[in-house]
This record gives C-alpha cells, structure tokens and sequence, in this order.
C-alpha cells in the first residue's frame, strides 16, 4: 500500500513538474524528472514522450528531446556561449547574457537536439547547437562539444566515437525494425 501512494505522489509531482512549472515547454507524456532538475531556455524546449531525467541534471539551453530519451544524474545541457565575454569595456560578470531580452551575439538561436532513444550518462555534458543522433549512447563524464553519429556510443573529453551501438548491421535492423513495433503500439 505504501509503495502504491508513493508511485501516485511521484506520478502527481511530474504532472506538477510538466503542466504547471515548466508549462511554457512543450512535454510529452510518461515524463519523469528527479529531485532537484532544472530546465531553463531562452526559446524553448520540447521533450517527447517517455522522458526520463535523472537527480540534479540541468536543461539550461533552447532543446529538441525526441522520444525514449534517458539523461542520467548530474547531467547537463548547457548553452556553449552563454556570456557576451567580447563587451569592450564591460566585465563579463555585467555583460549581455543569453537570458537578456537583447543579446543578439553568438549562441543566441543554437538548438540542441538529442534524437530519440538516446542515454546520456551520468555527469555528462552536452553543449549547446549540437545534435545526438538516434539511437545513440553518450558515456558517463563525457563532454559532447560536436554532433554524434546515430546508433553509436561516445566517450571522453572532447567525446569521441568509442563504437558502434550494435555489433552488426544486421542487429542494428533487427533493433530499428523491432524499436518501430514498439513506438506504434505504444502510441
């Protein structure tokens, strides 16, 4: 019994989380936020359904999530250019940053879109304007700086493809035609 109020309760705070706290973002169904997320963007964030954000991971920067999305703990999205720091004669501390109405300099319109049935790991950080293909796996500590193959599993600082998500092209069709099967009948 207990454990069934407790599934209600956390069912409860992600319909809070999703329909009242971050209203202004477009979020799918079956989303799931940990304790102590955060989502920030200066243009918008849409997350497909069947989202899943771990413990103390951060959204700070304009995002397409596509379906099946996992992002681990401590995890982070964040803008890559964040600060005007080329102001002449203004400390960046003080300068223009993205949240203000008129920064128009560099990352002021990057998007990053992470494709779906993709598993971002613990501590990993992605910067903003990039694309994870589907598929794809992004290793735990990992730092996403450039676009990532789909169905591929990247690690390190820069990440750098480590392999293949699958072993064969054949398994690789196996999983894509049996992963489509699944997303219709659960639509």
């Amino acid at each position: 019994m207990l454990s069934y109020i407790k599934k209600i309760l956390k069912s409860l705070r992600d319909i809070y989380l999703a329909k009242v706290k971050w209203r202004k973002y477009k979020i799918g169904k079956n989303f799931h936020a940990a304790r102590g997320v955060f989502l920030w963007a200066r243009n918008g964030i849409s997350i497909g359904d069947n989202f899943y954000i771990g413990k103390y991971s951060i959204i700070e920067c304009d995002a397409q999530i596509g379906d099946n999305v996992i992002i681990a703990n401590n995890a982070a999205l964040i803008g890559r250019y964040d600060h005007h720091y080329q102001q002449i004669g203004v400390s960046i501390r003080f300068g223009l940053h993205i949240g203000d109405p008129e920064y128009d300099w560099l990352g002021a319109n990057q998007i990053t879109i992470i494709e779906e049935d993709v598993w971002i790991g613990f501590g990993s950080i992605v910067l903003s304007g990039v694309t994870i293909g589907k598929g794809s796996i992004i290793a735990a500590g990992s730092l996403v700086t450039k676009d990532i193959e789909a169905y591929s599993i990247y690690g390190g600082h820069p990440a750098k493809k480590i392999k293949s998500r699958f072993e064969s092209s054949i398994d690789l069709e196996l999983h894509i035609k049996k992963y489509n099967k699944f997303k219709n009948k659960n639509k």
